[in-house]
């Protein structure tokens, strides 16, 4: 006998979610801090325990950020959803994952800077490694806001 294969569907819960993004504060201070501290990498080079702290501090922030929206802004297996949101939400959903990874390497990278004996060379690596992920994430979260605009349309019919 044969098992069918399900197909799991996700979508939004924009309300959700975009409070989830809004109440976050202290995700968005720290970015903006890291952001700061890498656009002159001197001051890492200076305080890279304080760069460590914050980085440490970015990554545990975005994973609760990320369980959160998981939890409580996407929903898997809706009664009624757009293929095309679907799609959308099921890639944005398995970024995190991704960026995730992202800033446990800098994280990583970012405690061999308190070693004695470090280099410049790896102050200028943290920071390319930061402005990557830093990229990445605004263009998720650009993506993530764009399907929390289109499910309102959805919702109150505006939509395609």
């Amino acid at each position: 006998m044969a098992t069918a294969t399900a197909t799991r569907t996700v979508t939004v819960n924009a309300a959700f979610l975009q409070e989830i993004k809004e109440v976050n504060q202290d995700l968005w201070r720290l970015l903006a801090d890291v952001r700061r501290m890498c656009d002159s990498p001197a001051t890492i080079d200076s305080a890279p325990r304080r760069f460590l702290g914050l980085v440490e501090a970015l990554r545990d922030d975005l994973a609760l950020h990320f369980a959160l929206e998981e939890a409580y802004g996407y929903f898997e297996d809706p009664i009624d959803v757009a293929p095309r949101l679907c799609r959308q939400a099921n890639a944005l959903r398995a970024e995190h994952h991704e960026l995730y990874l992202m800033i446990v390497d800098l994280s990583d990278a970012s405690e061999l800077l308190t070693q004695p004996g470090f280099l410049i060379g790896a102050v200028l690596k943290a920071v390319s490694q930061f402005q990557l992920f830093d990229q990445r994430l605004k263009r998720h979260e650009s993506l993530e806001n764009e399907l929390i605009m289109q499910e309102y349309g959805e919702d109150i019919g505006v939509g395609d």
